[in-house]
């Protein structure tokens, strides 16, 4: 059974041209705003690129795992993934206003707080402008570079009954995922917990990786009910997949409560003046609110409602939990980084940036998701393929 890209194209245009109508819409206020206030838009737009970069990131991991490990889960939503690892060009373009805004976000940036600081003169050699944009330029190079790879071995797939770029998509994506991981942990000591260089956290890069799993699982369970009743999917959908798929956002939910429990367990035991500051400006004023929201909303009701059989079976139940996971993670990323700015209150920049780049986003990945039919070709042969390696 094949299917076209035009079937796709159906289905999403209507989408894909509102979500580019939104981005826009949202980008020129979001532009107006910065010219009052360009020390705000640049706080606001780091916020808003690492809560949208952990979709093709994450989608990356898993779809490298699908092809180490196999299963019908990863069959049902590999154009998703692709689709989501084809918008790394964007994110490494939308990267670059950031460039202009470096002091704004970051105090080692900033000369003037480098000389006043010891602590920030002591870590001068790998918190400095040229040093962060050359590993920067690393970092989105090699995600692009495993993103390209995978996805022109896809297309090789889709031509071809006798699956042989399966064997490429297998050897790369055992390194491919080590390399993720390494420059991941990196990228958020670089891009997020550098914006408070006087703390650091072992587990930090850990905690963003499942963060991203998390966010990019969520999302693919919402795009592919979305997708479920159009063909093919419509006719070769079933309960164990969004069963499968509901079982490992399970896993990542819990995942993710360990590793914020555990980080949060040793700095409480430690209680180190250089390490309680950071949970302790996140604990005050508005944010004293979202530490037991994220507690019930992000773990446990999740987790009890995951652990029922018939609502990880049930589209409509689970792709209801998917979502409110995505609110949460919005919340979450937020939390993690707006407190370690010297002003930490909410802006309506959050807000229109948060539109503006999440509709760019959208709008290219329902235009990439248009060039591809929903499900790879020679669908038999790639389940079979993925029962053996699972």
């Amino acid at each position: 059974m094949t299917n076209s890209a035009a079937d796709g194209y159906r289905t999403t245009e209507g989408l894909s041209r509102l979500a580019f109508i939104a981005g826009g819409a949202g980008a020129a206020v979001s532009v107006i705003g910065g010219v009052f206030d360009s020390a705000q838009f640049f706080r606001s737009y780091i916020v808003a690129y690492i809560f949208w970069l952990a979709i093709p990131l994450g989608s990356l991991a898993f779809l490298m795992l699908h092809f180490l490990v196999g299963g019908k889960w990863g069959v049902m939503i590999r154009r998703l993934l692709e689709s989501a690892t084809r918008t790394l060009p964007l994110i490494a373009l939308l990267f670059v206003p950031l460039l202009f805004g470096l002091q704004a976000v970051y105090p080692w940036a900033a000369p003037g707080h480098v000389a006043e600081d010891e602590i920030l003169r002591q870590k001068s050699a790998y918190l400095n402008v040229p040093f962060f944009i050359a590993r920067t330029i690393l970092y989105l190079a090699l995600w692009g570079a495993l993103g390209h790879f995978l996805n022109r071995w896809s297309r090789q797939q889709d031509a071809s009954t006798e699956l042989p770029a399966g064997k490429f998509m297998r050897r790369l994506s055992g390194p491919g995922l080590l390399i993720y991981l390494f420059t991941m942990s990196f990228a958020s000591v670089d891009w997020i917990m550098s914006i408070e260089p006087h703390w650091y956290s072992t587990g930090y890069g850990i905690i963003w990786i499942i963060n991203q799993g998390v966010t990019a699982l969520a999302f693919a369970i919402v795009g592919l009910a979305w997708l479920g009743s159009r063909e093919p999917l419509a006719t070769r959908l079933r309960a164990s997949h969004f069963h499968d798929l509901g079982n490992l956002l399970l896993a990542f939910i819990m995942l993710w409560a360990y590793m914020m429990f555990s980080q949060y367990l040793i700095i409480w035991s430690g209680n180190l003046a250089e390490e309680i500051p950071w949970y302790i400006v996140r604990t005050e004023g508005l944010w004293r609110w979202l530490p037991p929201l994220l507690v019930i909303f992000h773990f446990f009701v999740p987790l009890f409602l995951l652990l029922m059989r018939d609502v990880k079976r049930n589209r409509s139940s689970l792709v209801w939990v998917a979502a409110g996971v995505l609110v949460m993670r919005l919340l979450d990323t937020f939390w993690m980084i707006v407190p370690g700015f010297e002003h930490s209150a909410l802006h309506w920049l959050d807000a229109t940036l948060m539109i503006g780049m999440g509709g760019l986003w959208l709008g290219v990945f329902l235009w990439q998701l248009e060039k591809m039919p929903l499900l790879p070709l020679h669908v038999a042969l790639l389940e079979e393929e993925a029962n053996a390696h699972g």
